[in-house]
């Protein structure tokens, strides 16, 4: 039967948030580093990532991870981070689930009780502890990029909403961060929707009305999420808060995100609530968590302060998948309806 196209992935998921890893069927993009490859993707060759993302074979929920031969010395291994509607530069939750296959699969090869990586993201170095036993990966720790306050107590003004009052982190891509409380959200599952069309309005009023940039990485430089954030207690001796992030063109993060959760802890030691060395259970919309520490302090190269935190959570196989394209499909690239997408792309 013939196919001009056959791919490769293992399903995955960290703490609820689908994310496959492409181990075949893809030569590597040409580049000089992964944030170059990163590029050229998205400027010659987007239709790879609609062919996975979108429907038949993808949908809103799904994230993607093309796993390539690391260019820097100190790398194992390197990812790209596809998304429904962008190229983040990093993400927790991906980064999880790639450490998680990698290992899983003997792509990477495993050491028990631990396994020492480190991974090549378009945003930067990210290093790995997985924690190992019989063969299957426990859990993995990462050690995040420098993450930073970009904007604190900005004010916008959003259509039908009025005025909004957020801050602006950066955990491995922007997140403009909102009270939840300032618009009746608990951030449980009833209200994915709501939130969801809250998020993007916000976003997307951000994005026109407010400057970010990363002075070492050009393509970040966009307000890429928004995250809602409830207020921080102290639950069974541990400091934990509860958030949610909206992925465009309309989905929540399953998972307590973990660029999402860095953001907001830069925010939080910008105004001088976490320290280093502090703790932090982030919770999701569905419950699971994600264990953070500020593990030290660092700057920019243009002398921004920031901190690197580290995130640590699960992963799980779901399956074993060959993707086809059948030179006959109409839709090769295939297609997205705003019924399921909230907002159909291009």
């Amino acid at each position: 039967m013939q196919r001009n196209r056959m791919i490769s992935v293992v399903g995955a998921h960290a703490e609820g948030e689908v994310g496959k890893v492409i181990t075949g069927g893809v030569l590597p993009p040409p580049g000089d580093s992964v944030y170059q490859q990163q590029q050229w993707l998205a400027d010659t060759n987007d239709e790879f990532r609609k062919f996975l993302l979108y429907e038949p074979r993808g949908g809103a929920f799904t994230h993607a991870n093309l796993v390539v031969p690391a260019k820097h010395p100190d790398a194992d291994a390197g990812f790209i981070i596809l998304e429904p509607d962008d190229y983040p530069p990093m993400s927790g939750s991906n980064c999880i689930c790639v450490s998680t296959v990698l290992l899983e699969t003997g792509m990477v090869a495993m050491r028990e009780p631990e396994t020492h990586l480190t991974l090549e993201t378009p945003g930067g170095l990210v290093k790995v502890v997985a924690s190992c036993s019989n063969g299957r990966v426990d859990r993995i720790k990462l050690w995040n990029v420098p993450c930073f306050a970009a904007l604190l107590d900005a004010e916008i003004e959003v259509p039908d909403l009025g005025p909004v009052r957020l801050d602006v982190g950066y955990g491995g891509a922007f997140f403009a961060i909102v009270d939840a409380a300032r618009f009746g959200f608990d951030i449980v599952a009833a209200e994915a929707r709501r939130l969801v069309e809250v998020g993007e309005t916000i976003k997307q009023a951000a994005e026109e009305q407010l400057h970010v940039a990363h002075p070492e990485v050009p393509g970040a430089g966009r307000i890429a999420f928004t995250e809602f954030v409830n207020p921080v207690a102290e639950h069974d001796g541990e400091l934990t808060g509860r958030n949610t992030v909206v992925i465009s063109p309309g989905k929540l993060d399953r998972s307590p995100c973990g660029t999402g959760t860095s953001a907001r802890m830069a925010v939080m030691h910008a105004k001088g609530e976490l320290a280093v060395g502090d703790g932090f259970v982030s919770r999701s919309v569905i419950g699971s968590r994600f264990d953070a520490v500020i593990e030290s302090e660092t700057a920019l190269e243009d002398g921004t302060p920031a901190i690197v935190p580290s995130i640590s959570g699960r992963a799980w196989i779901t399956g074993y998948h060959t993707y086809v394209c059948d030179p006959r499909d109409p839709w090769p690239h295939g297609y997205t309806l705003s019924d399921t997408w909230y907002r159909a792309l291009d």
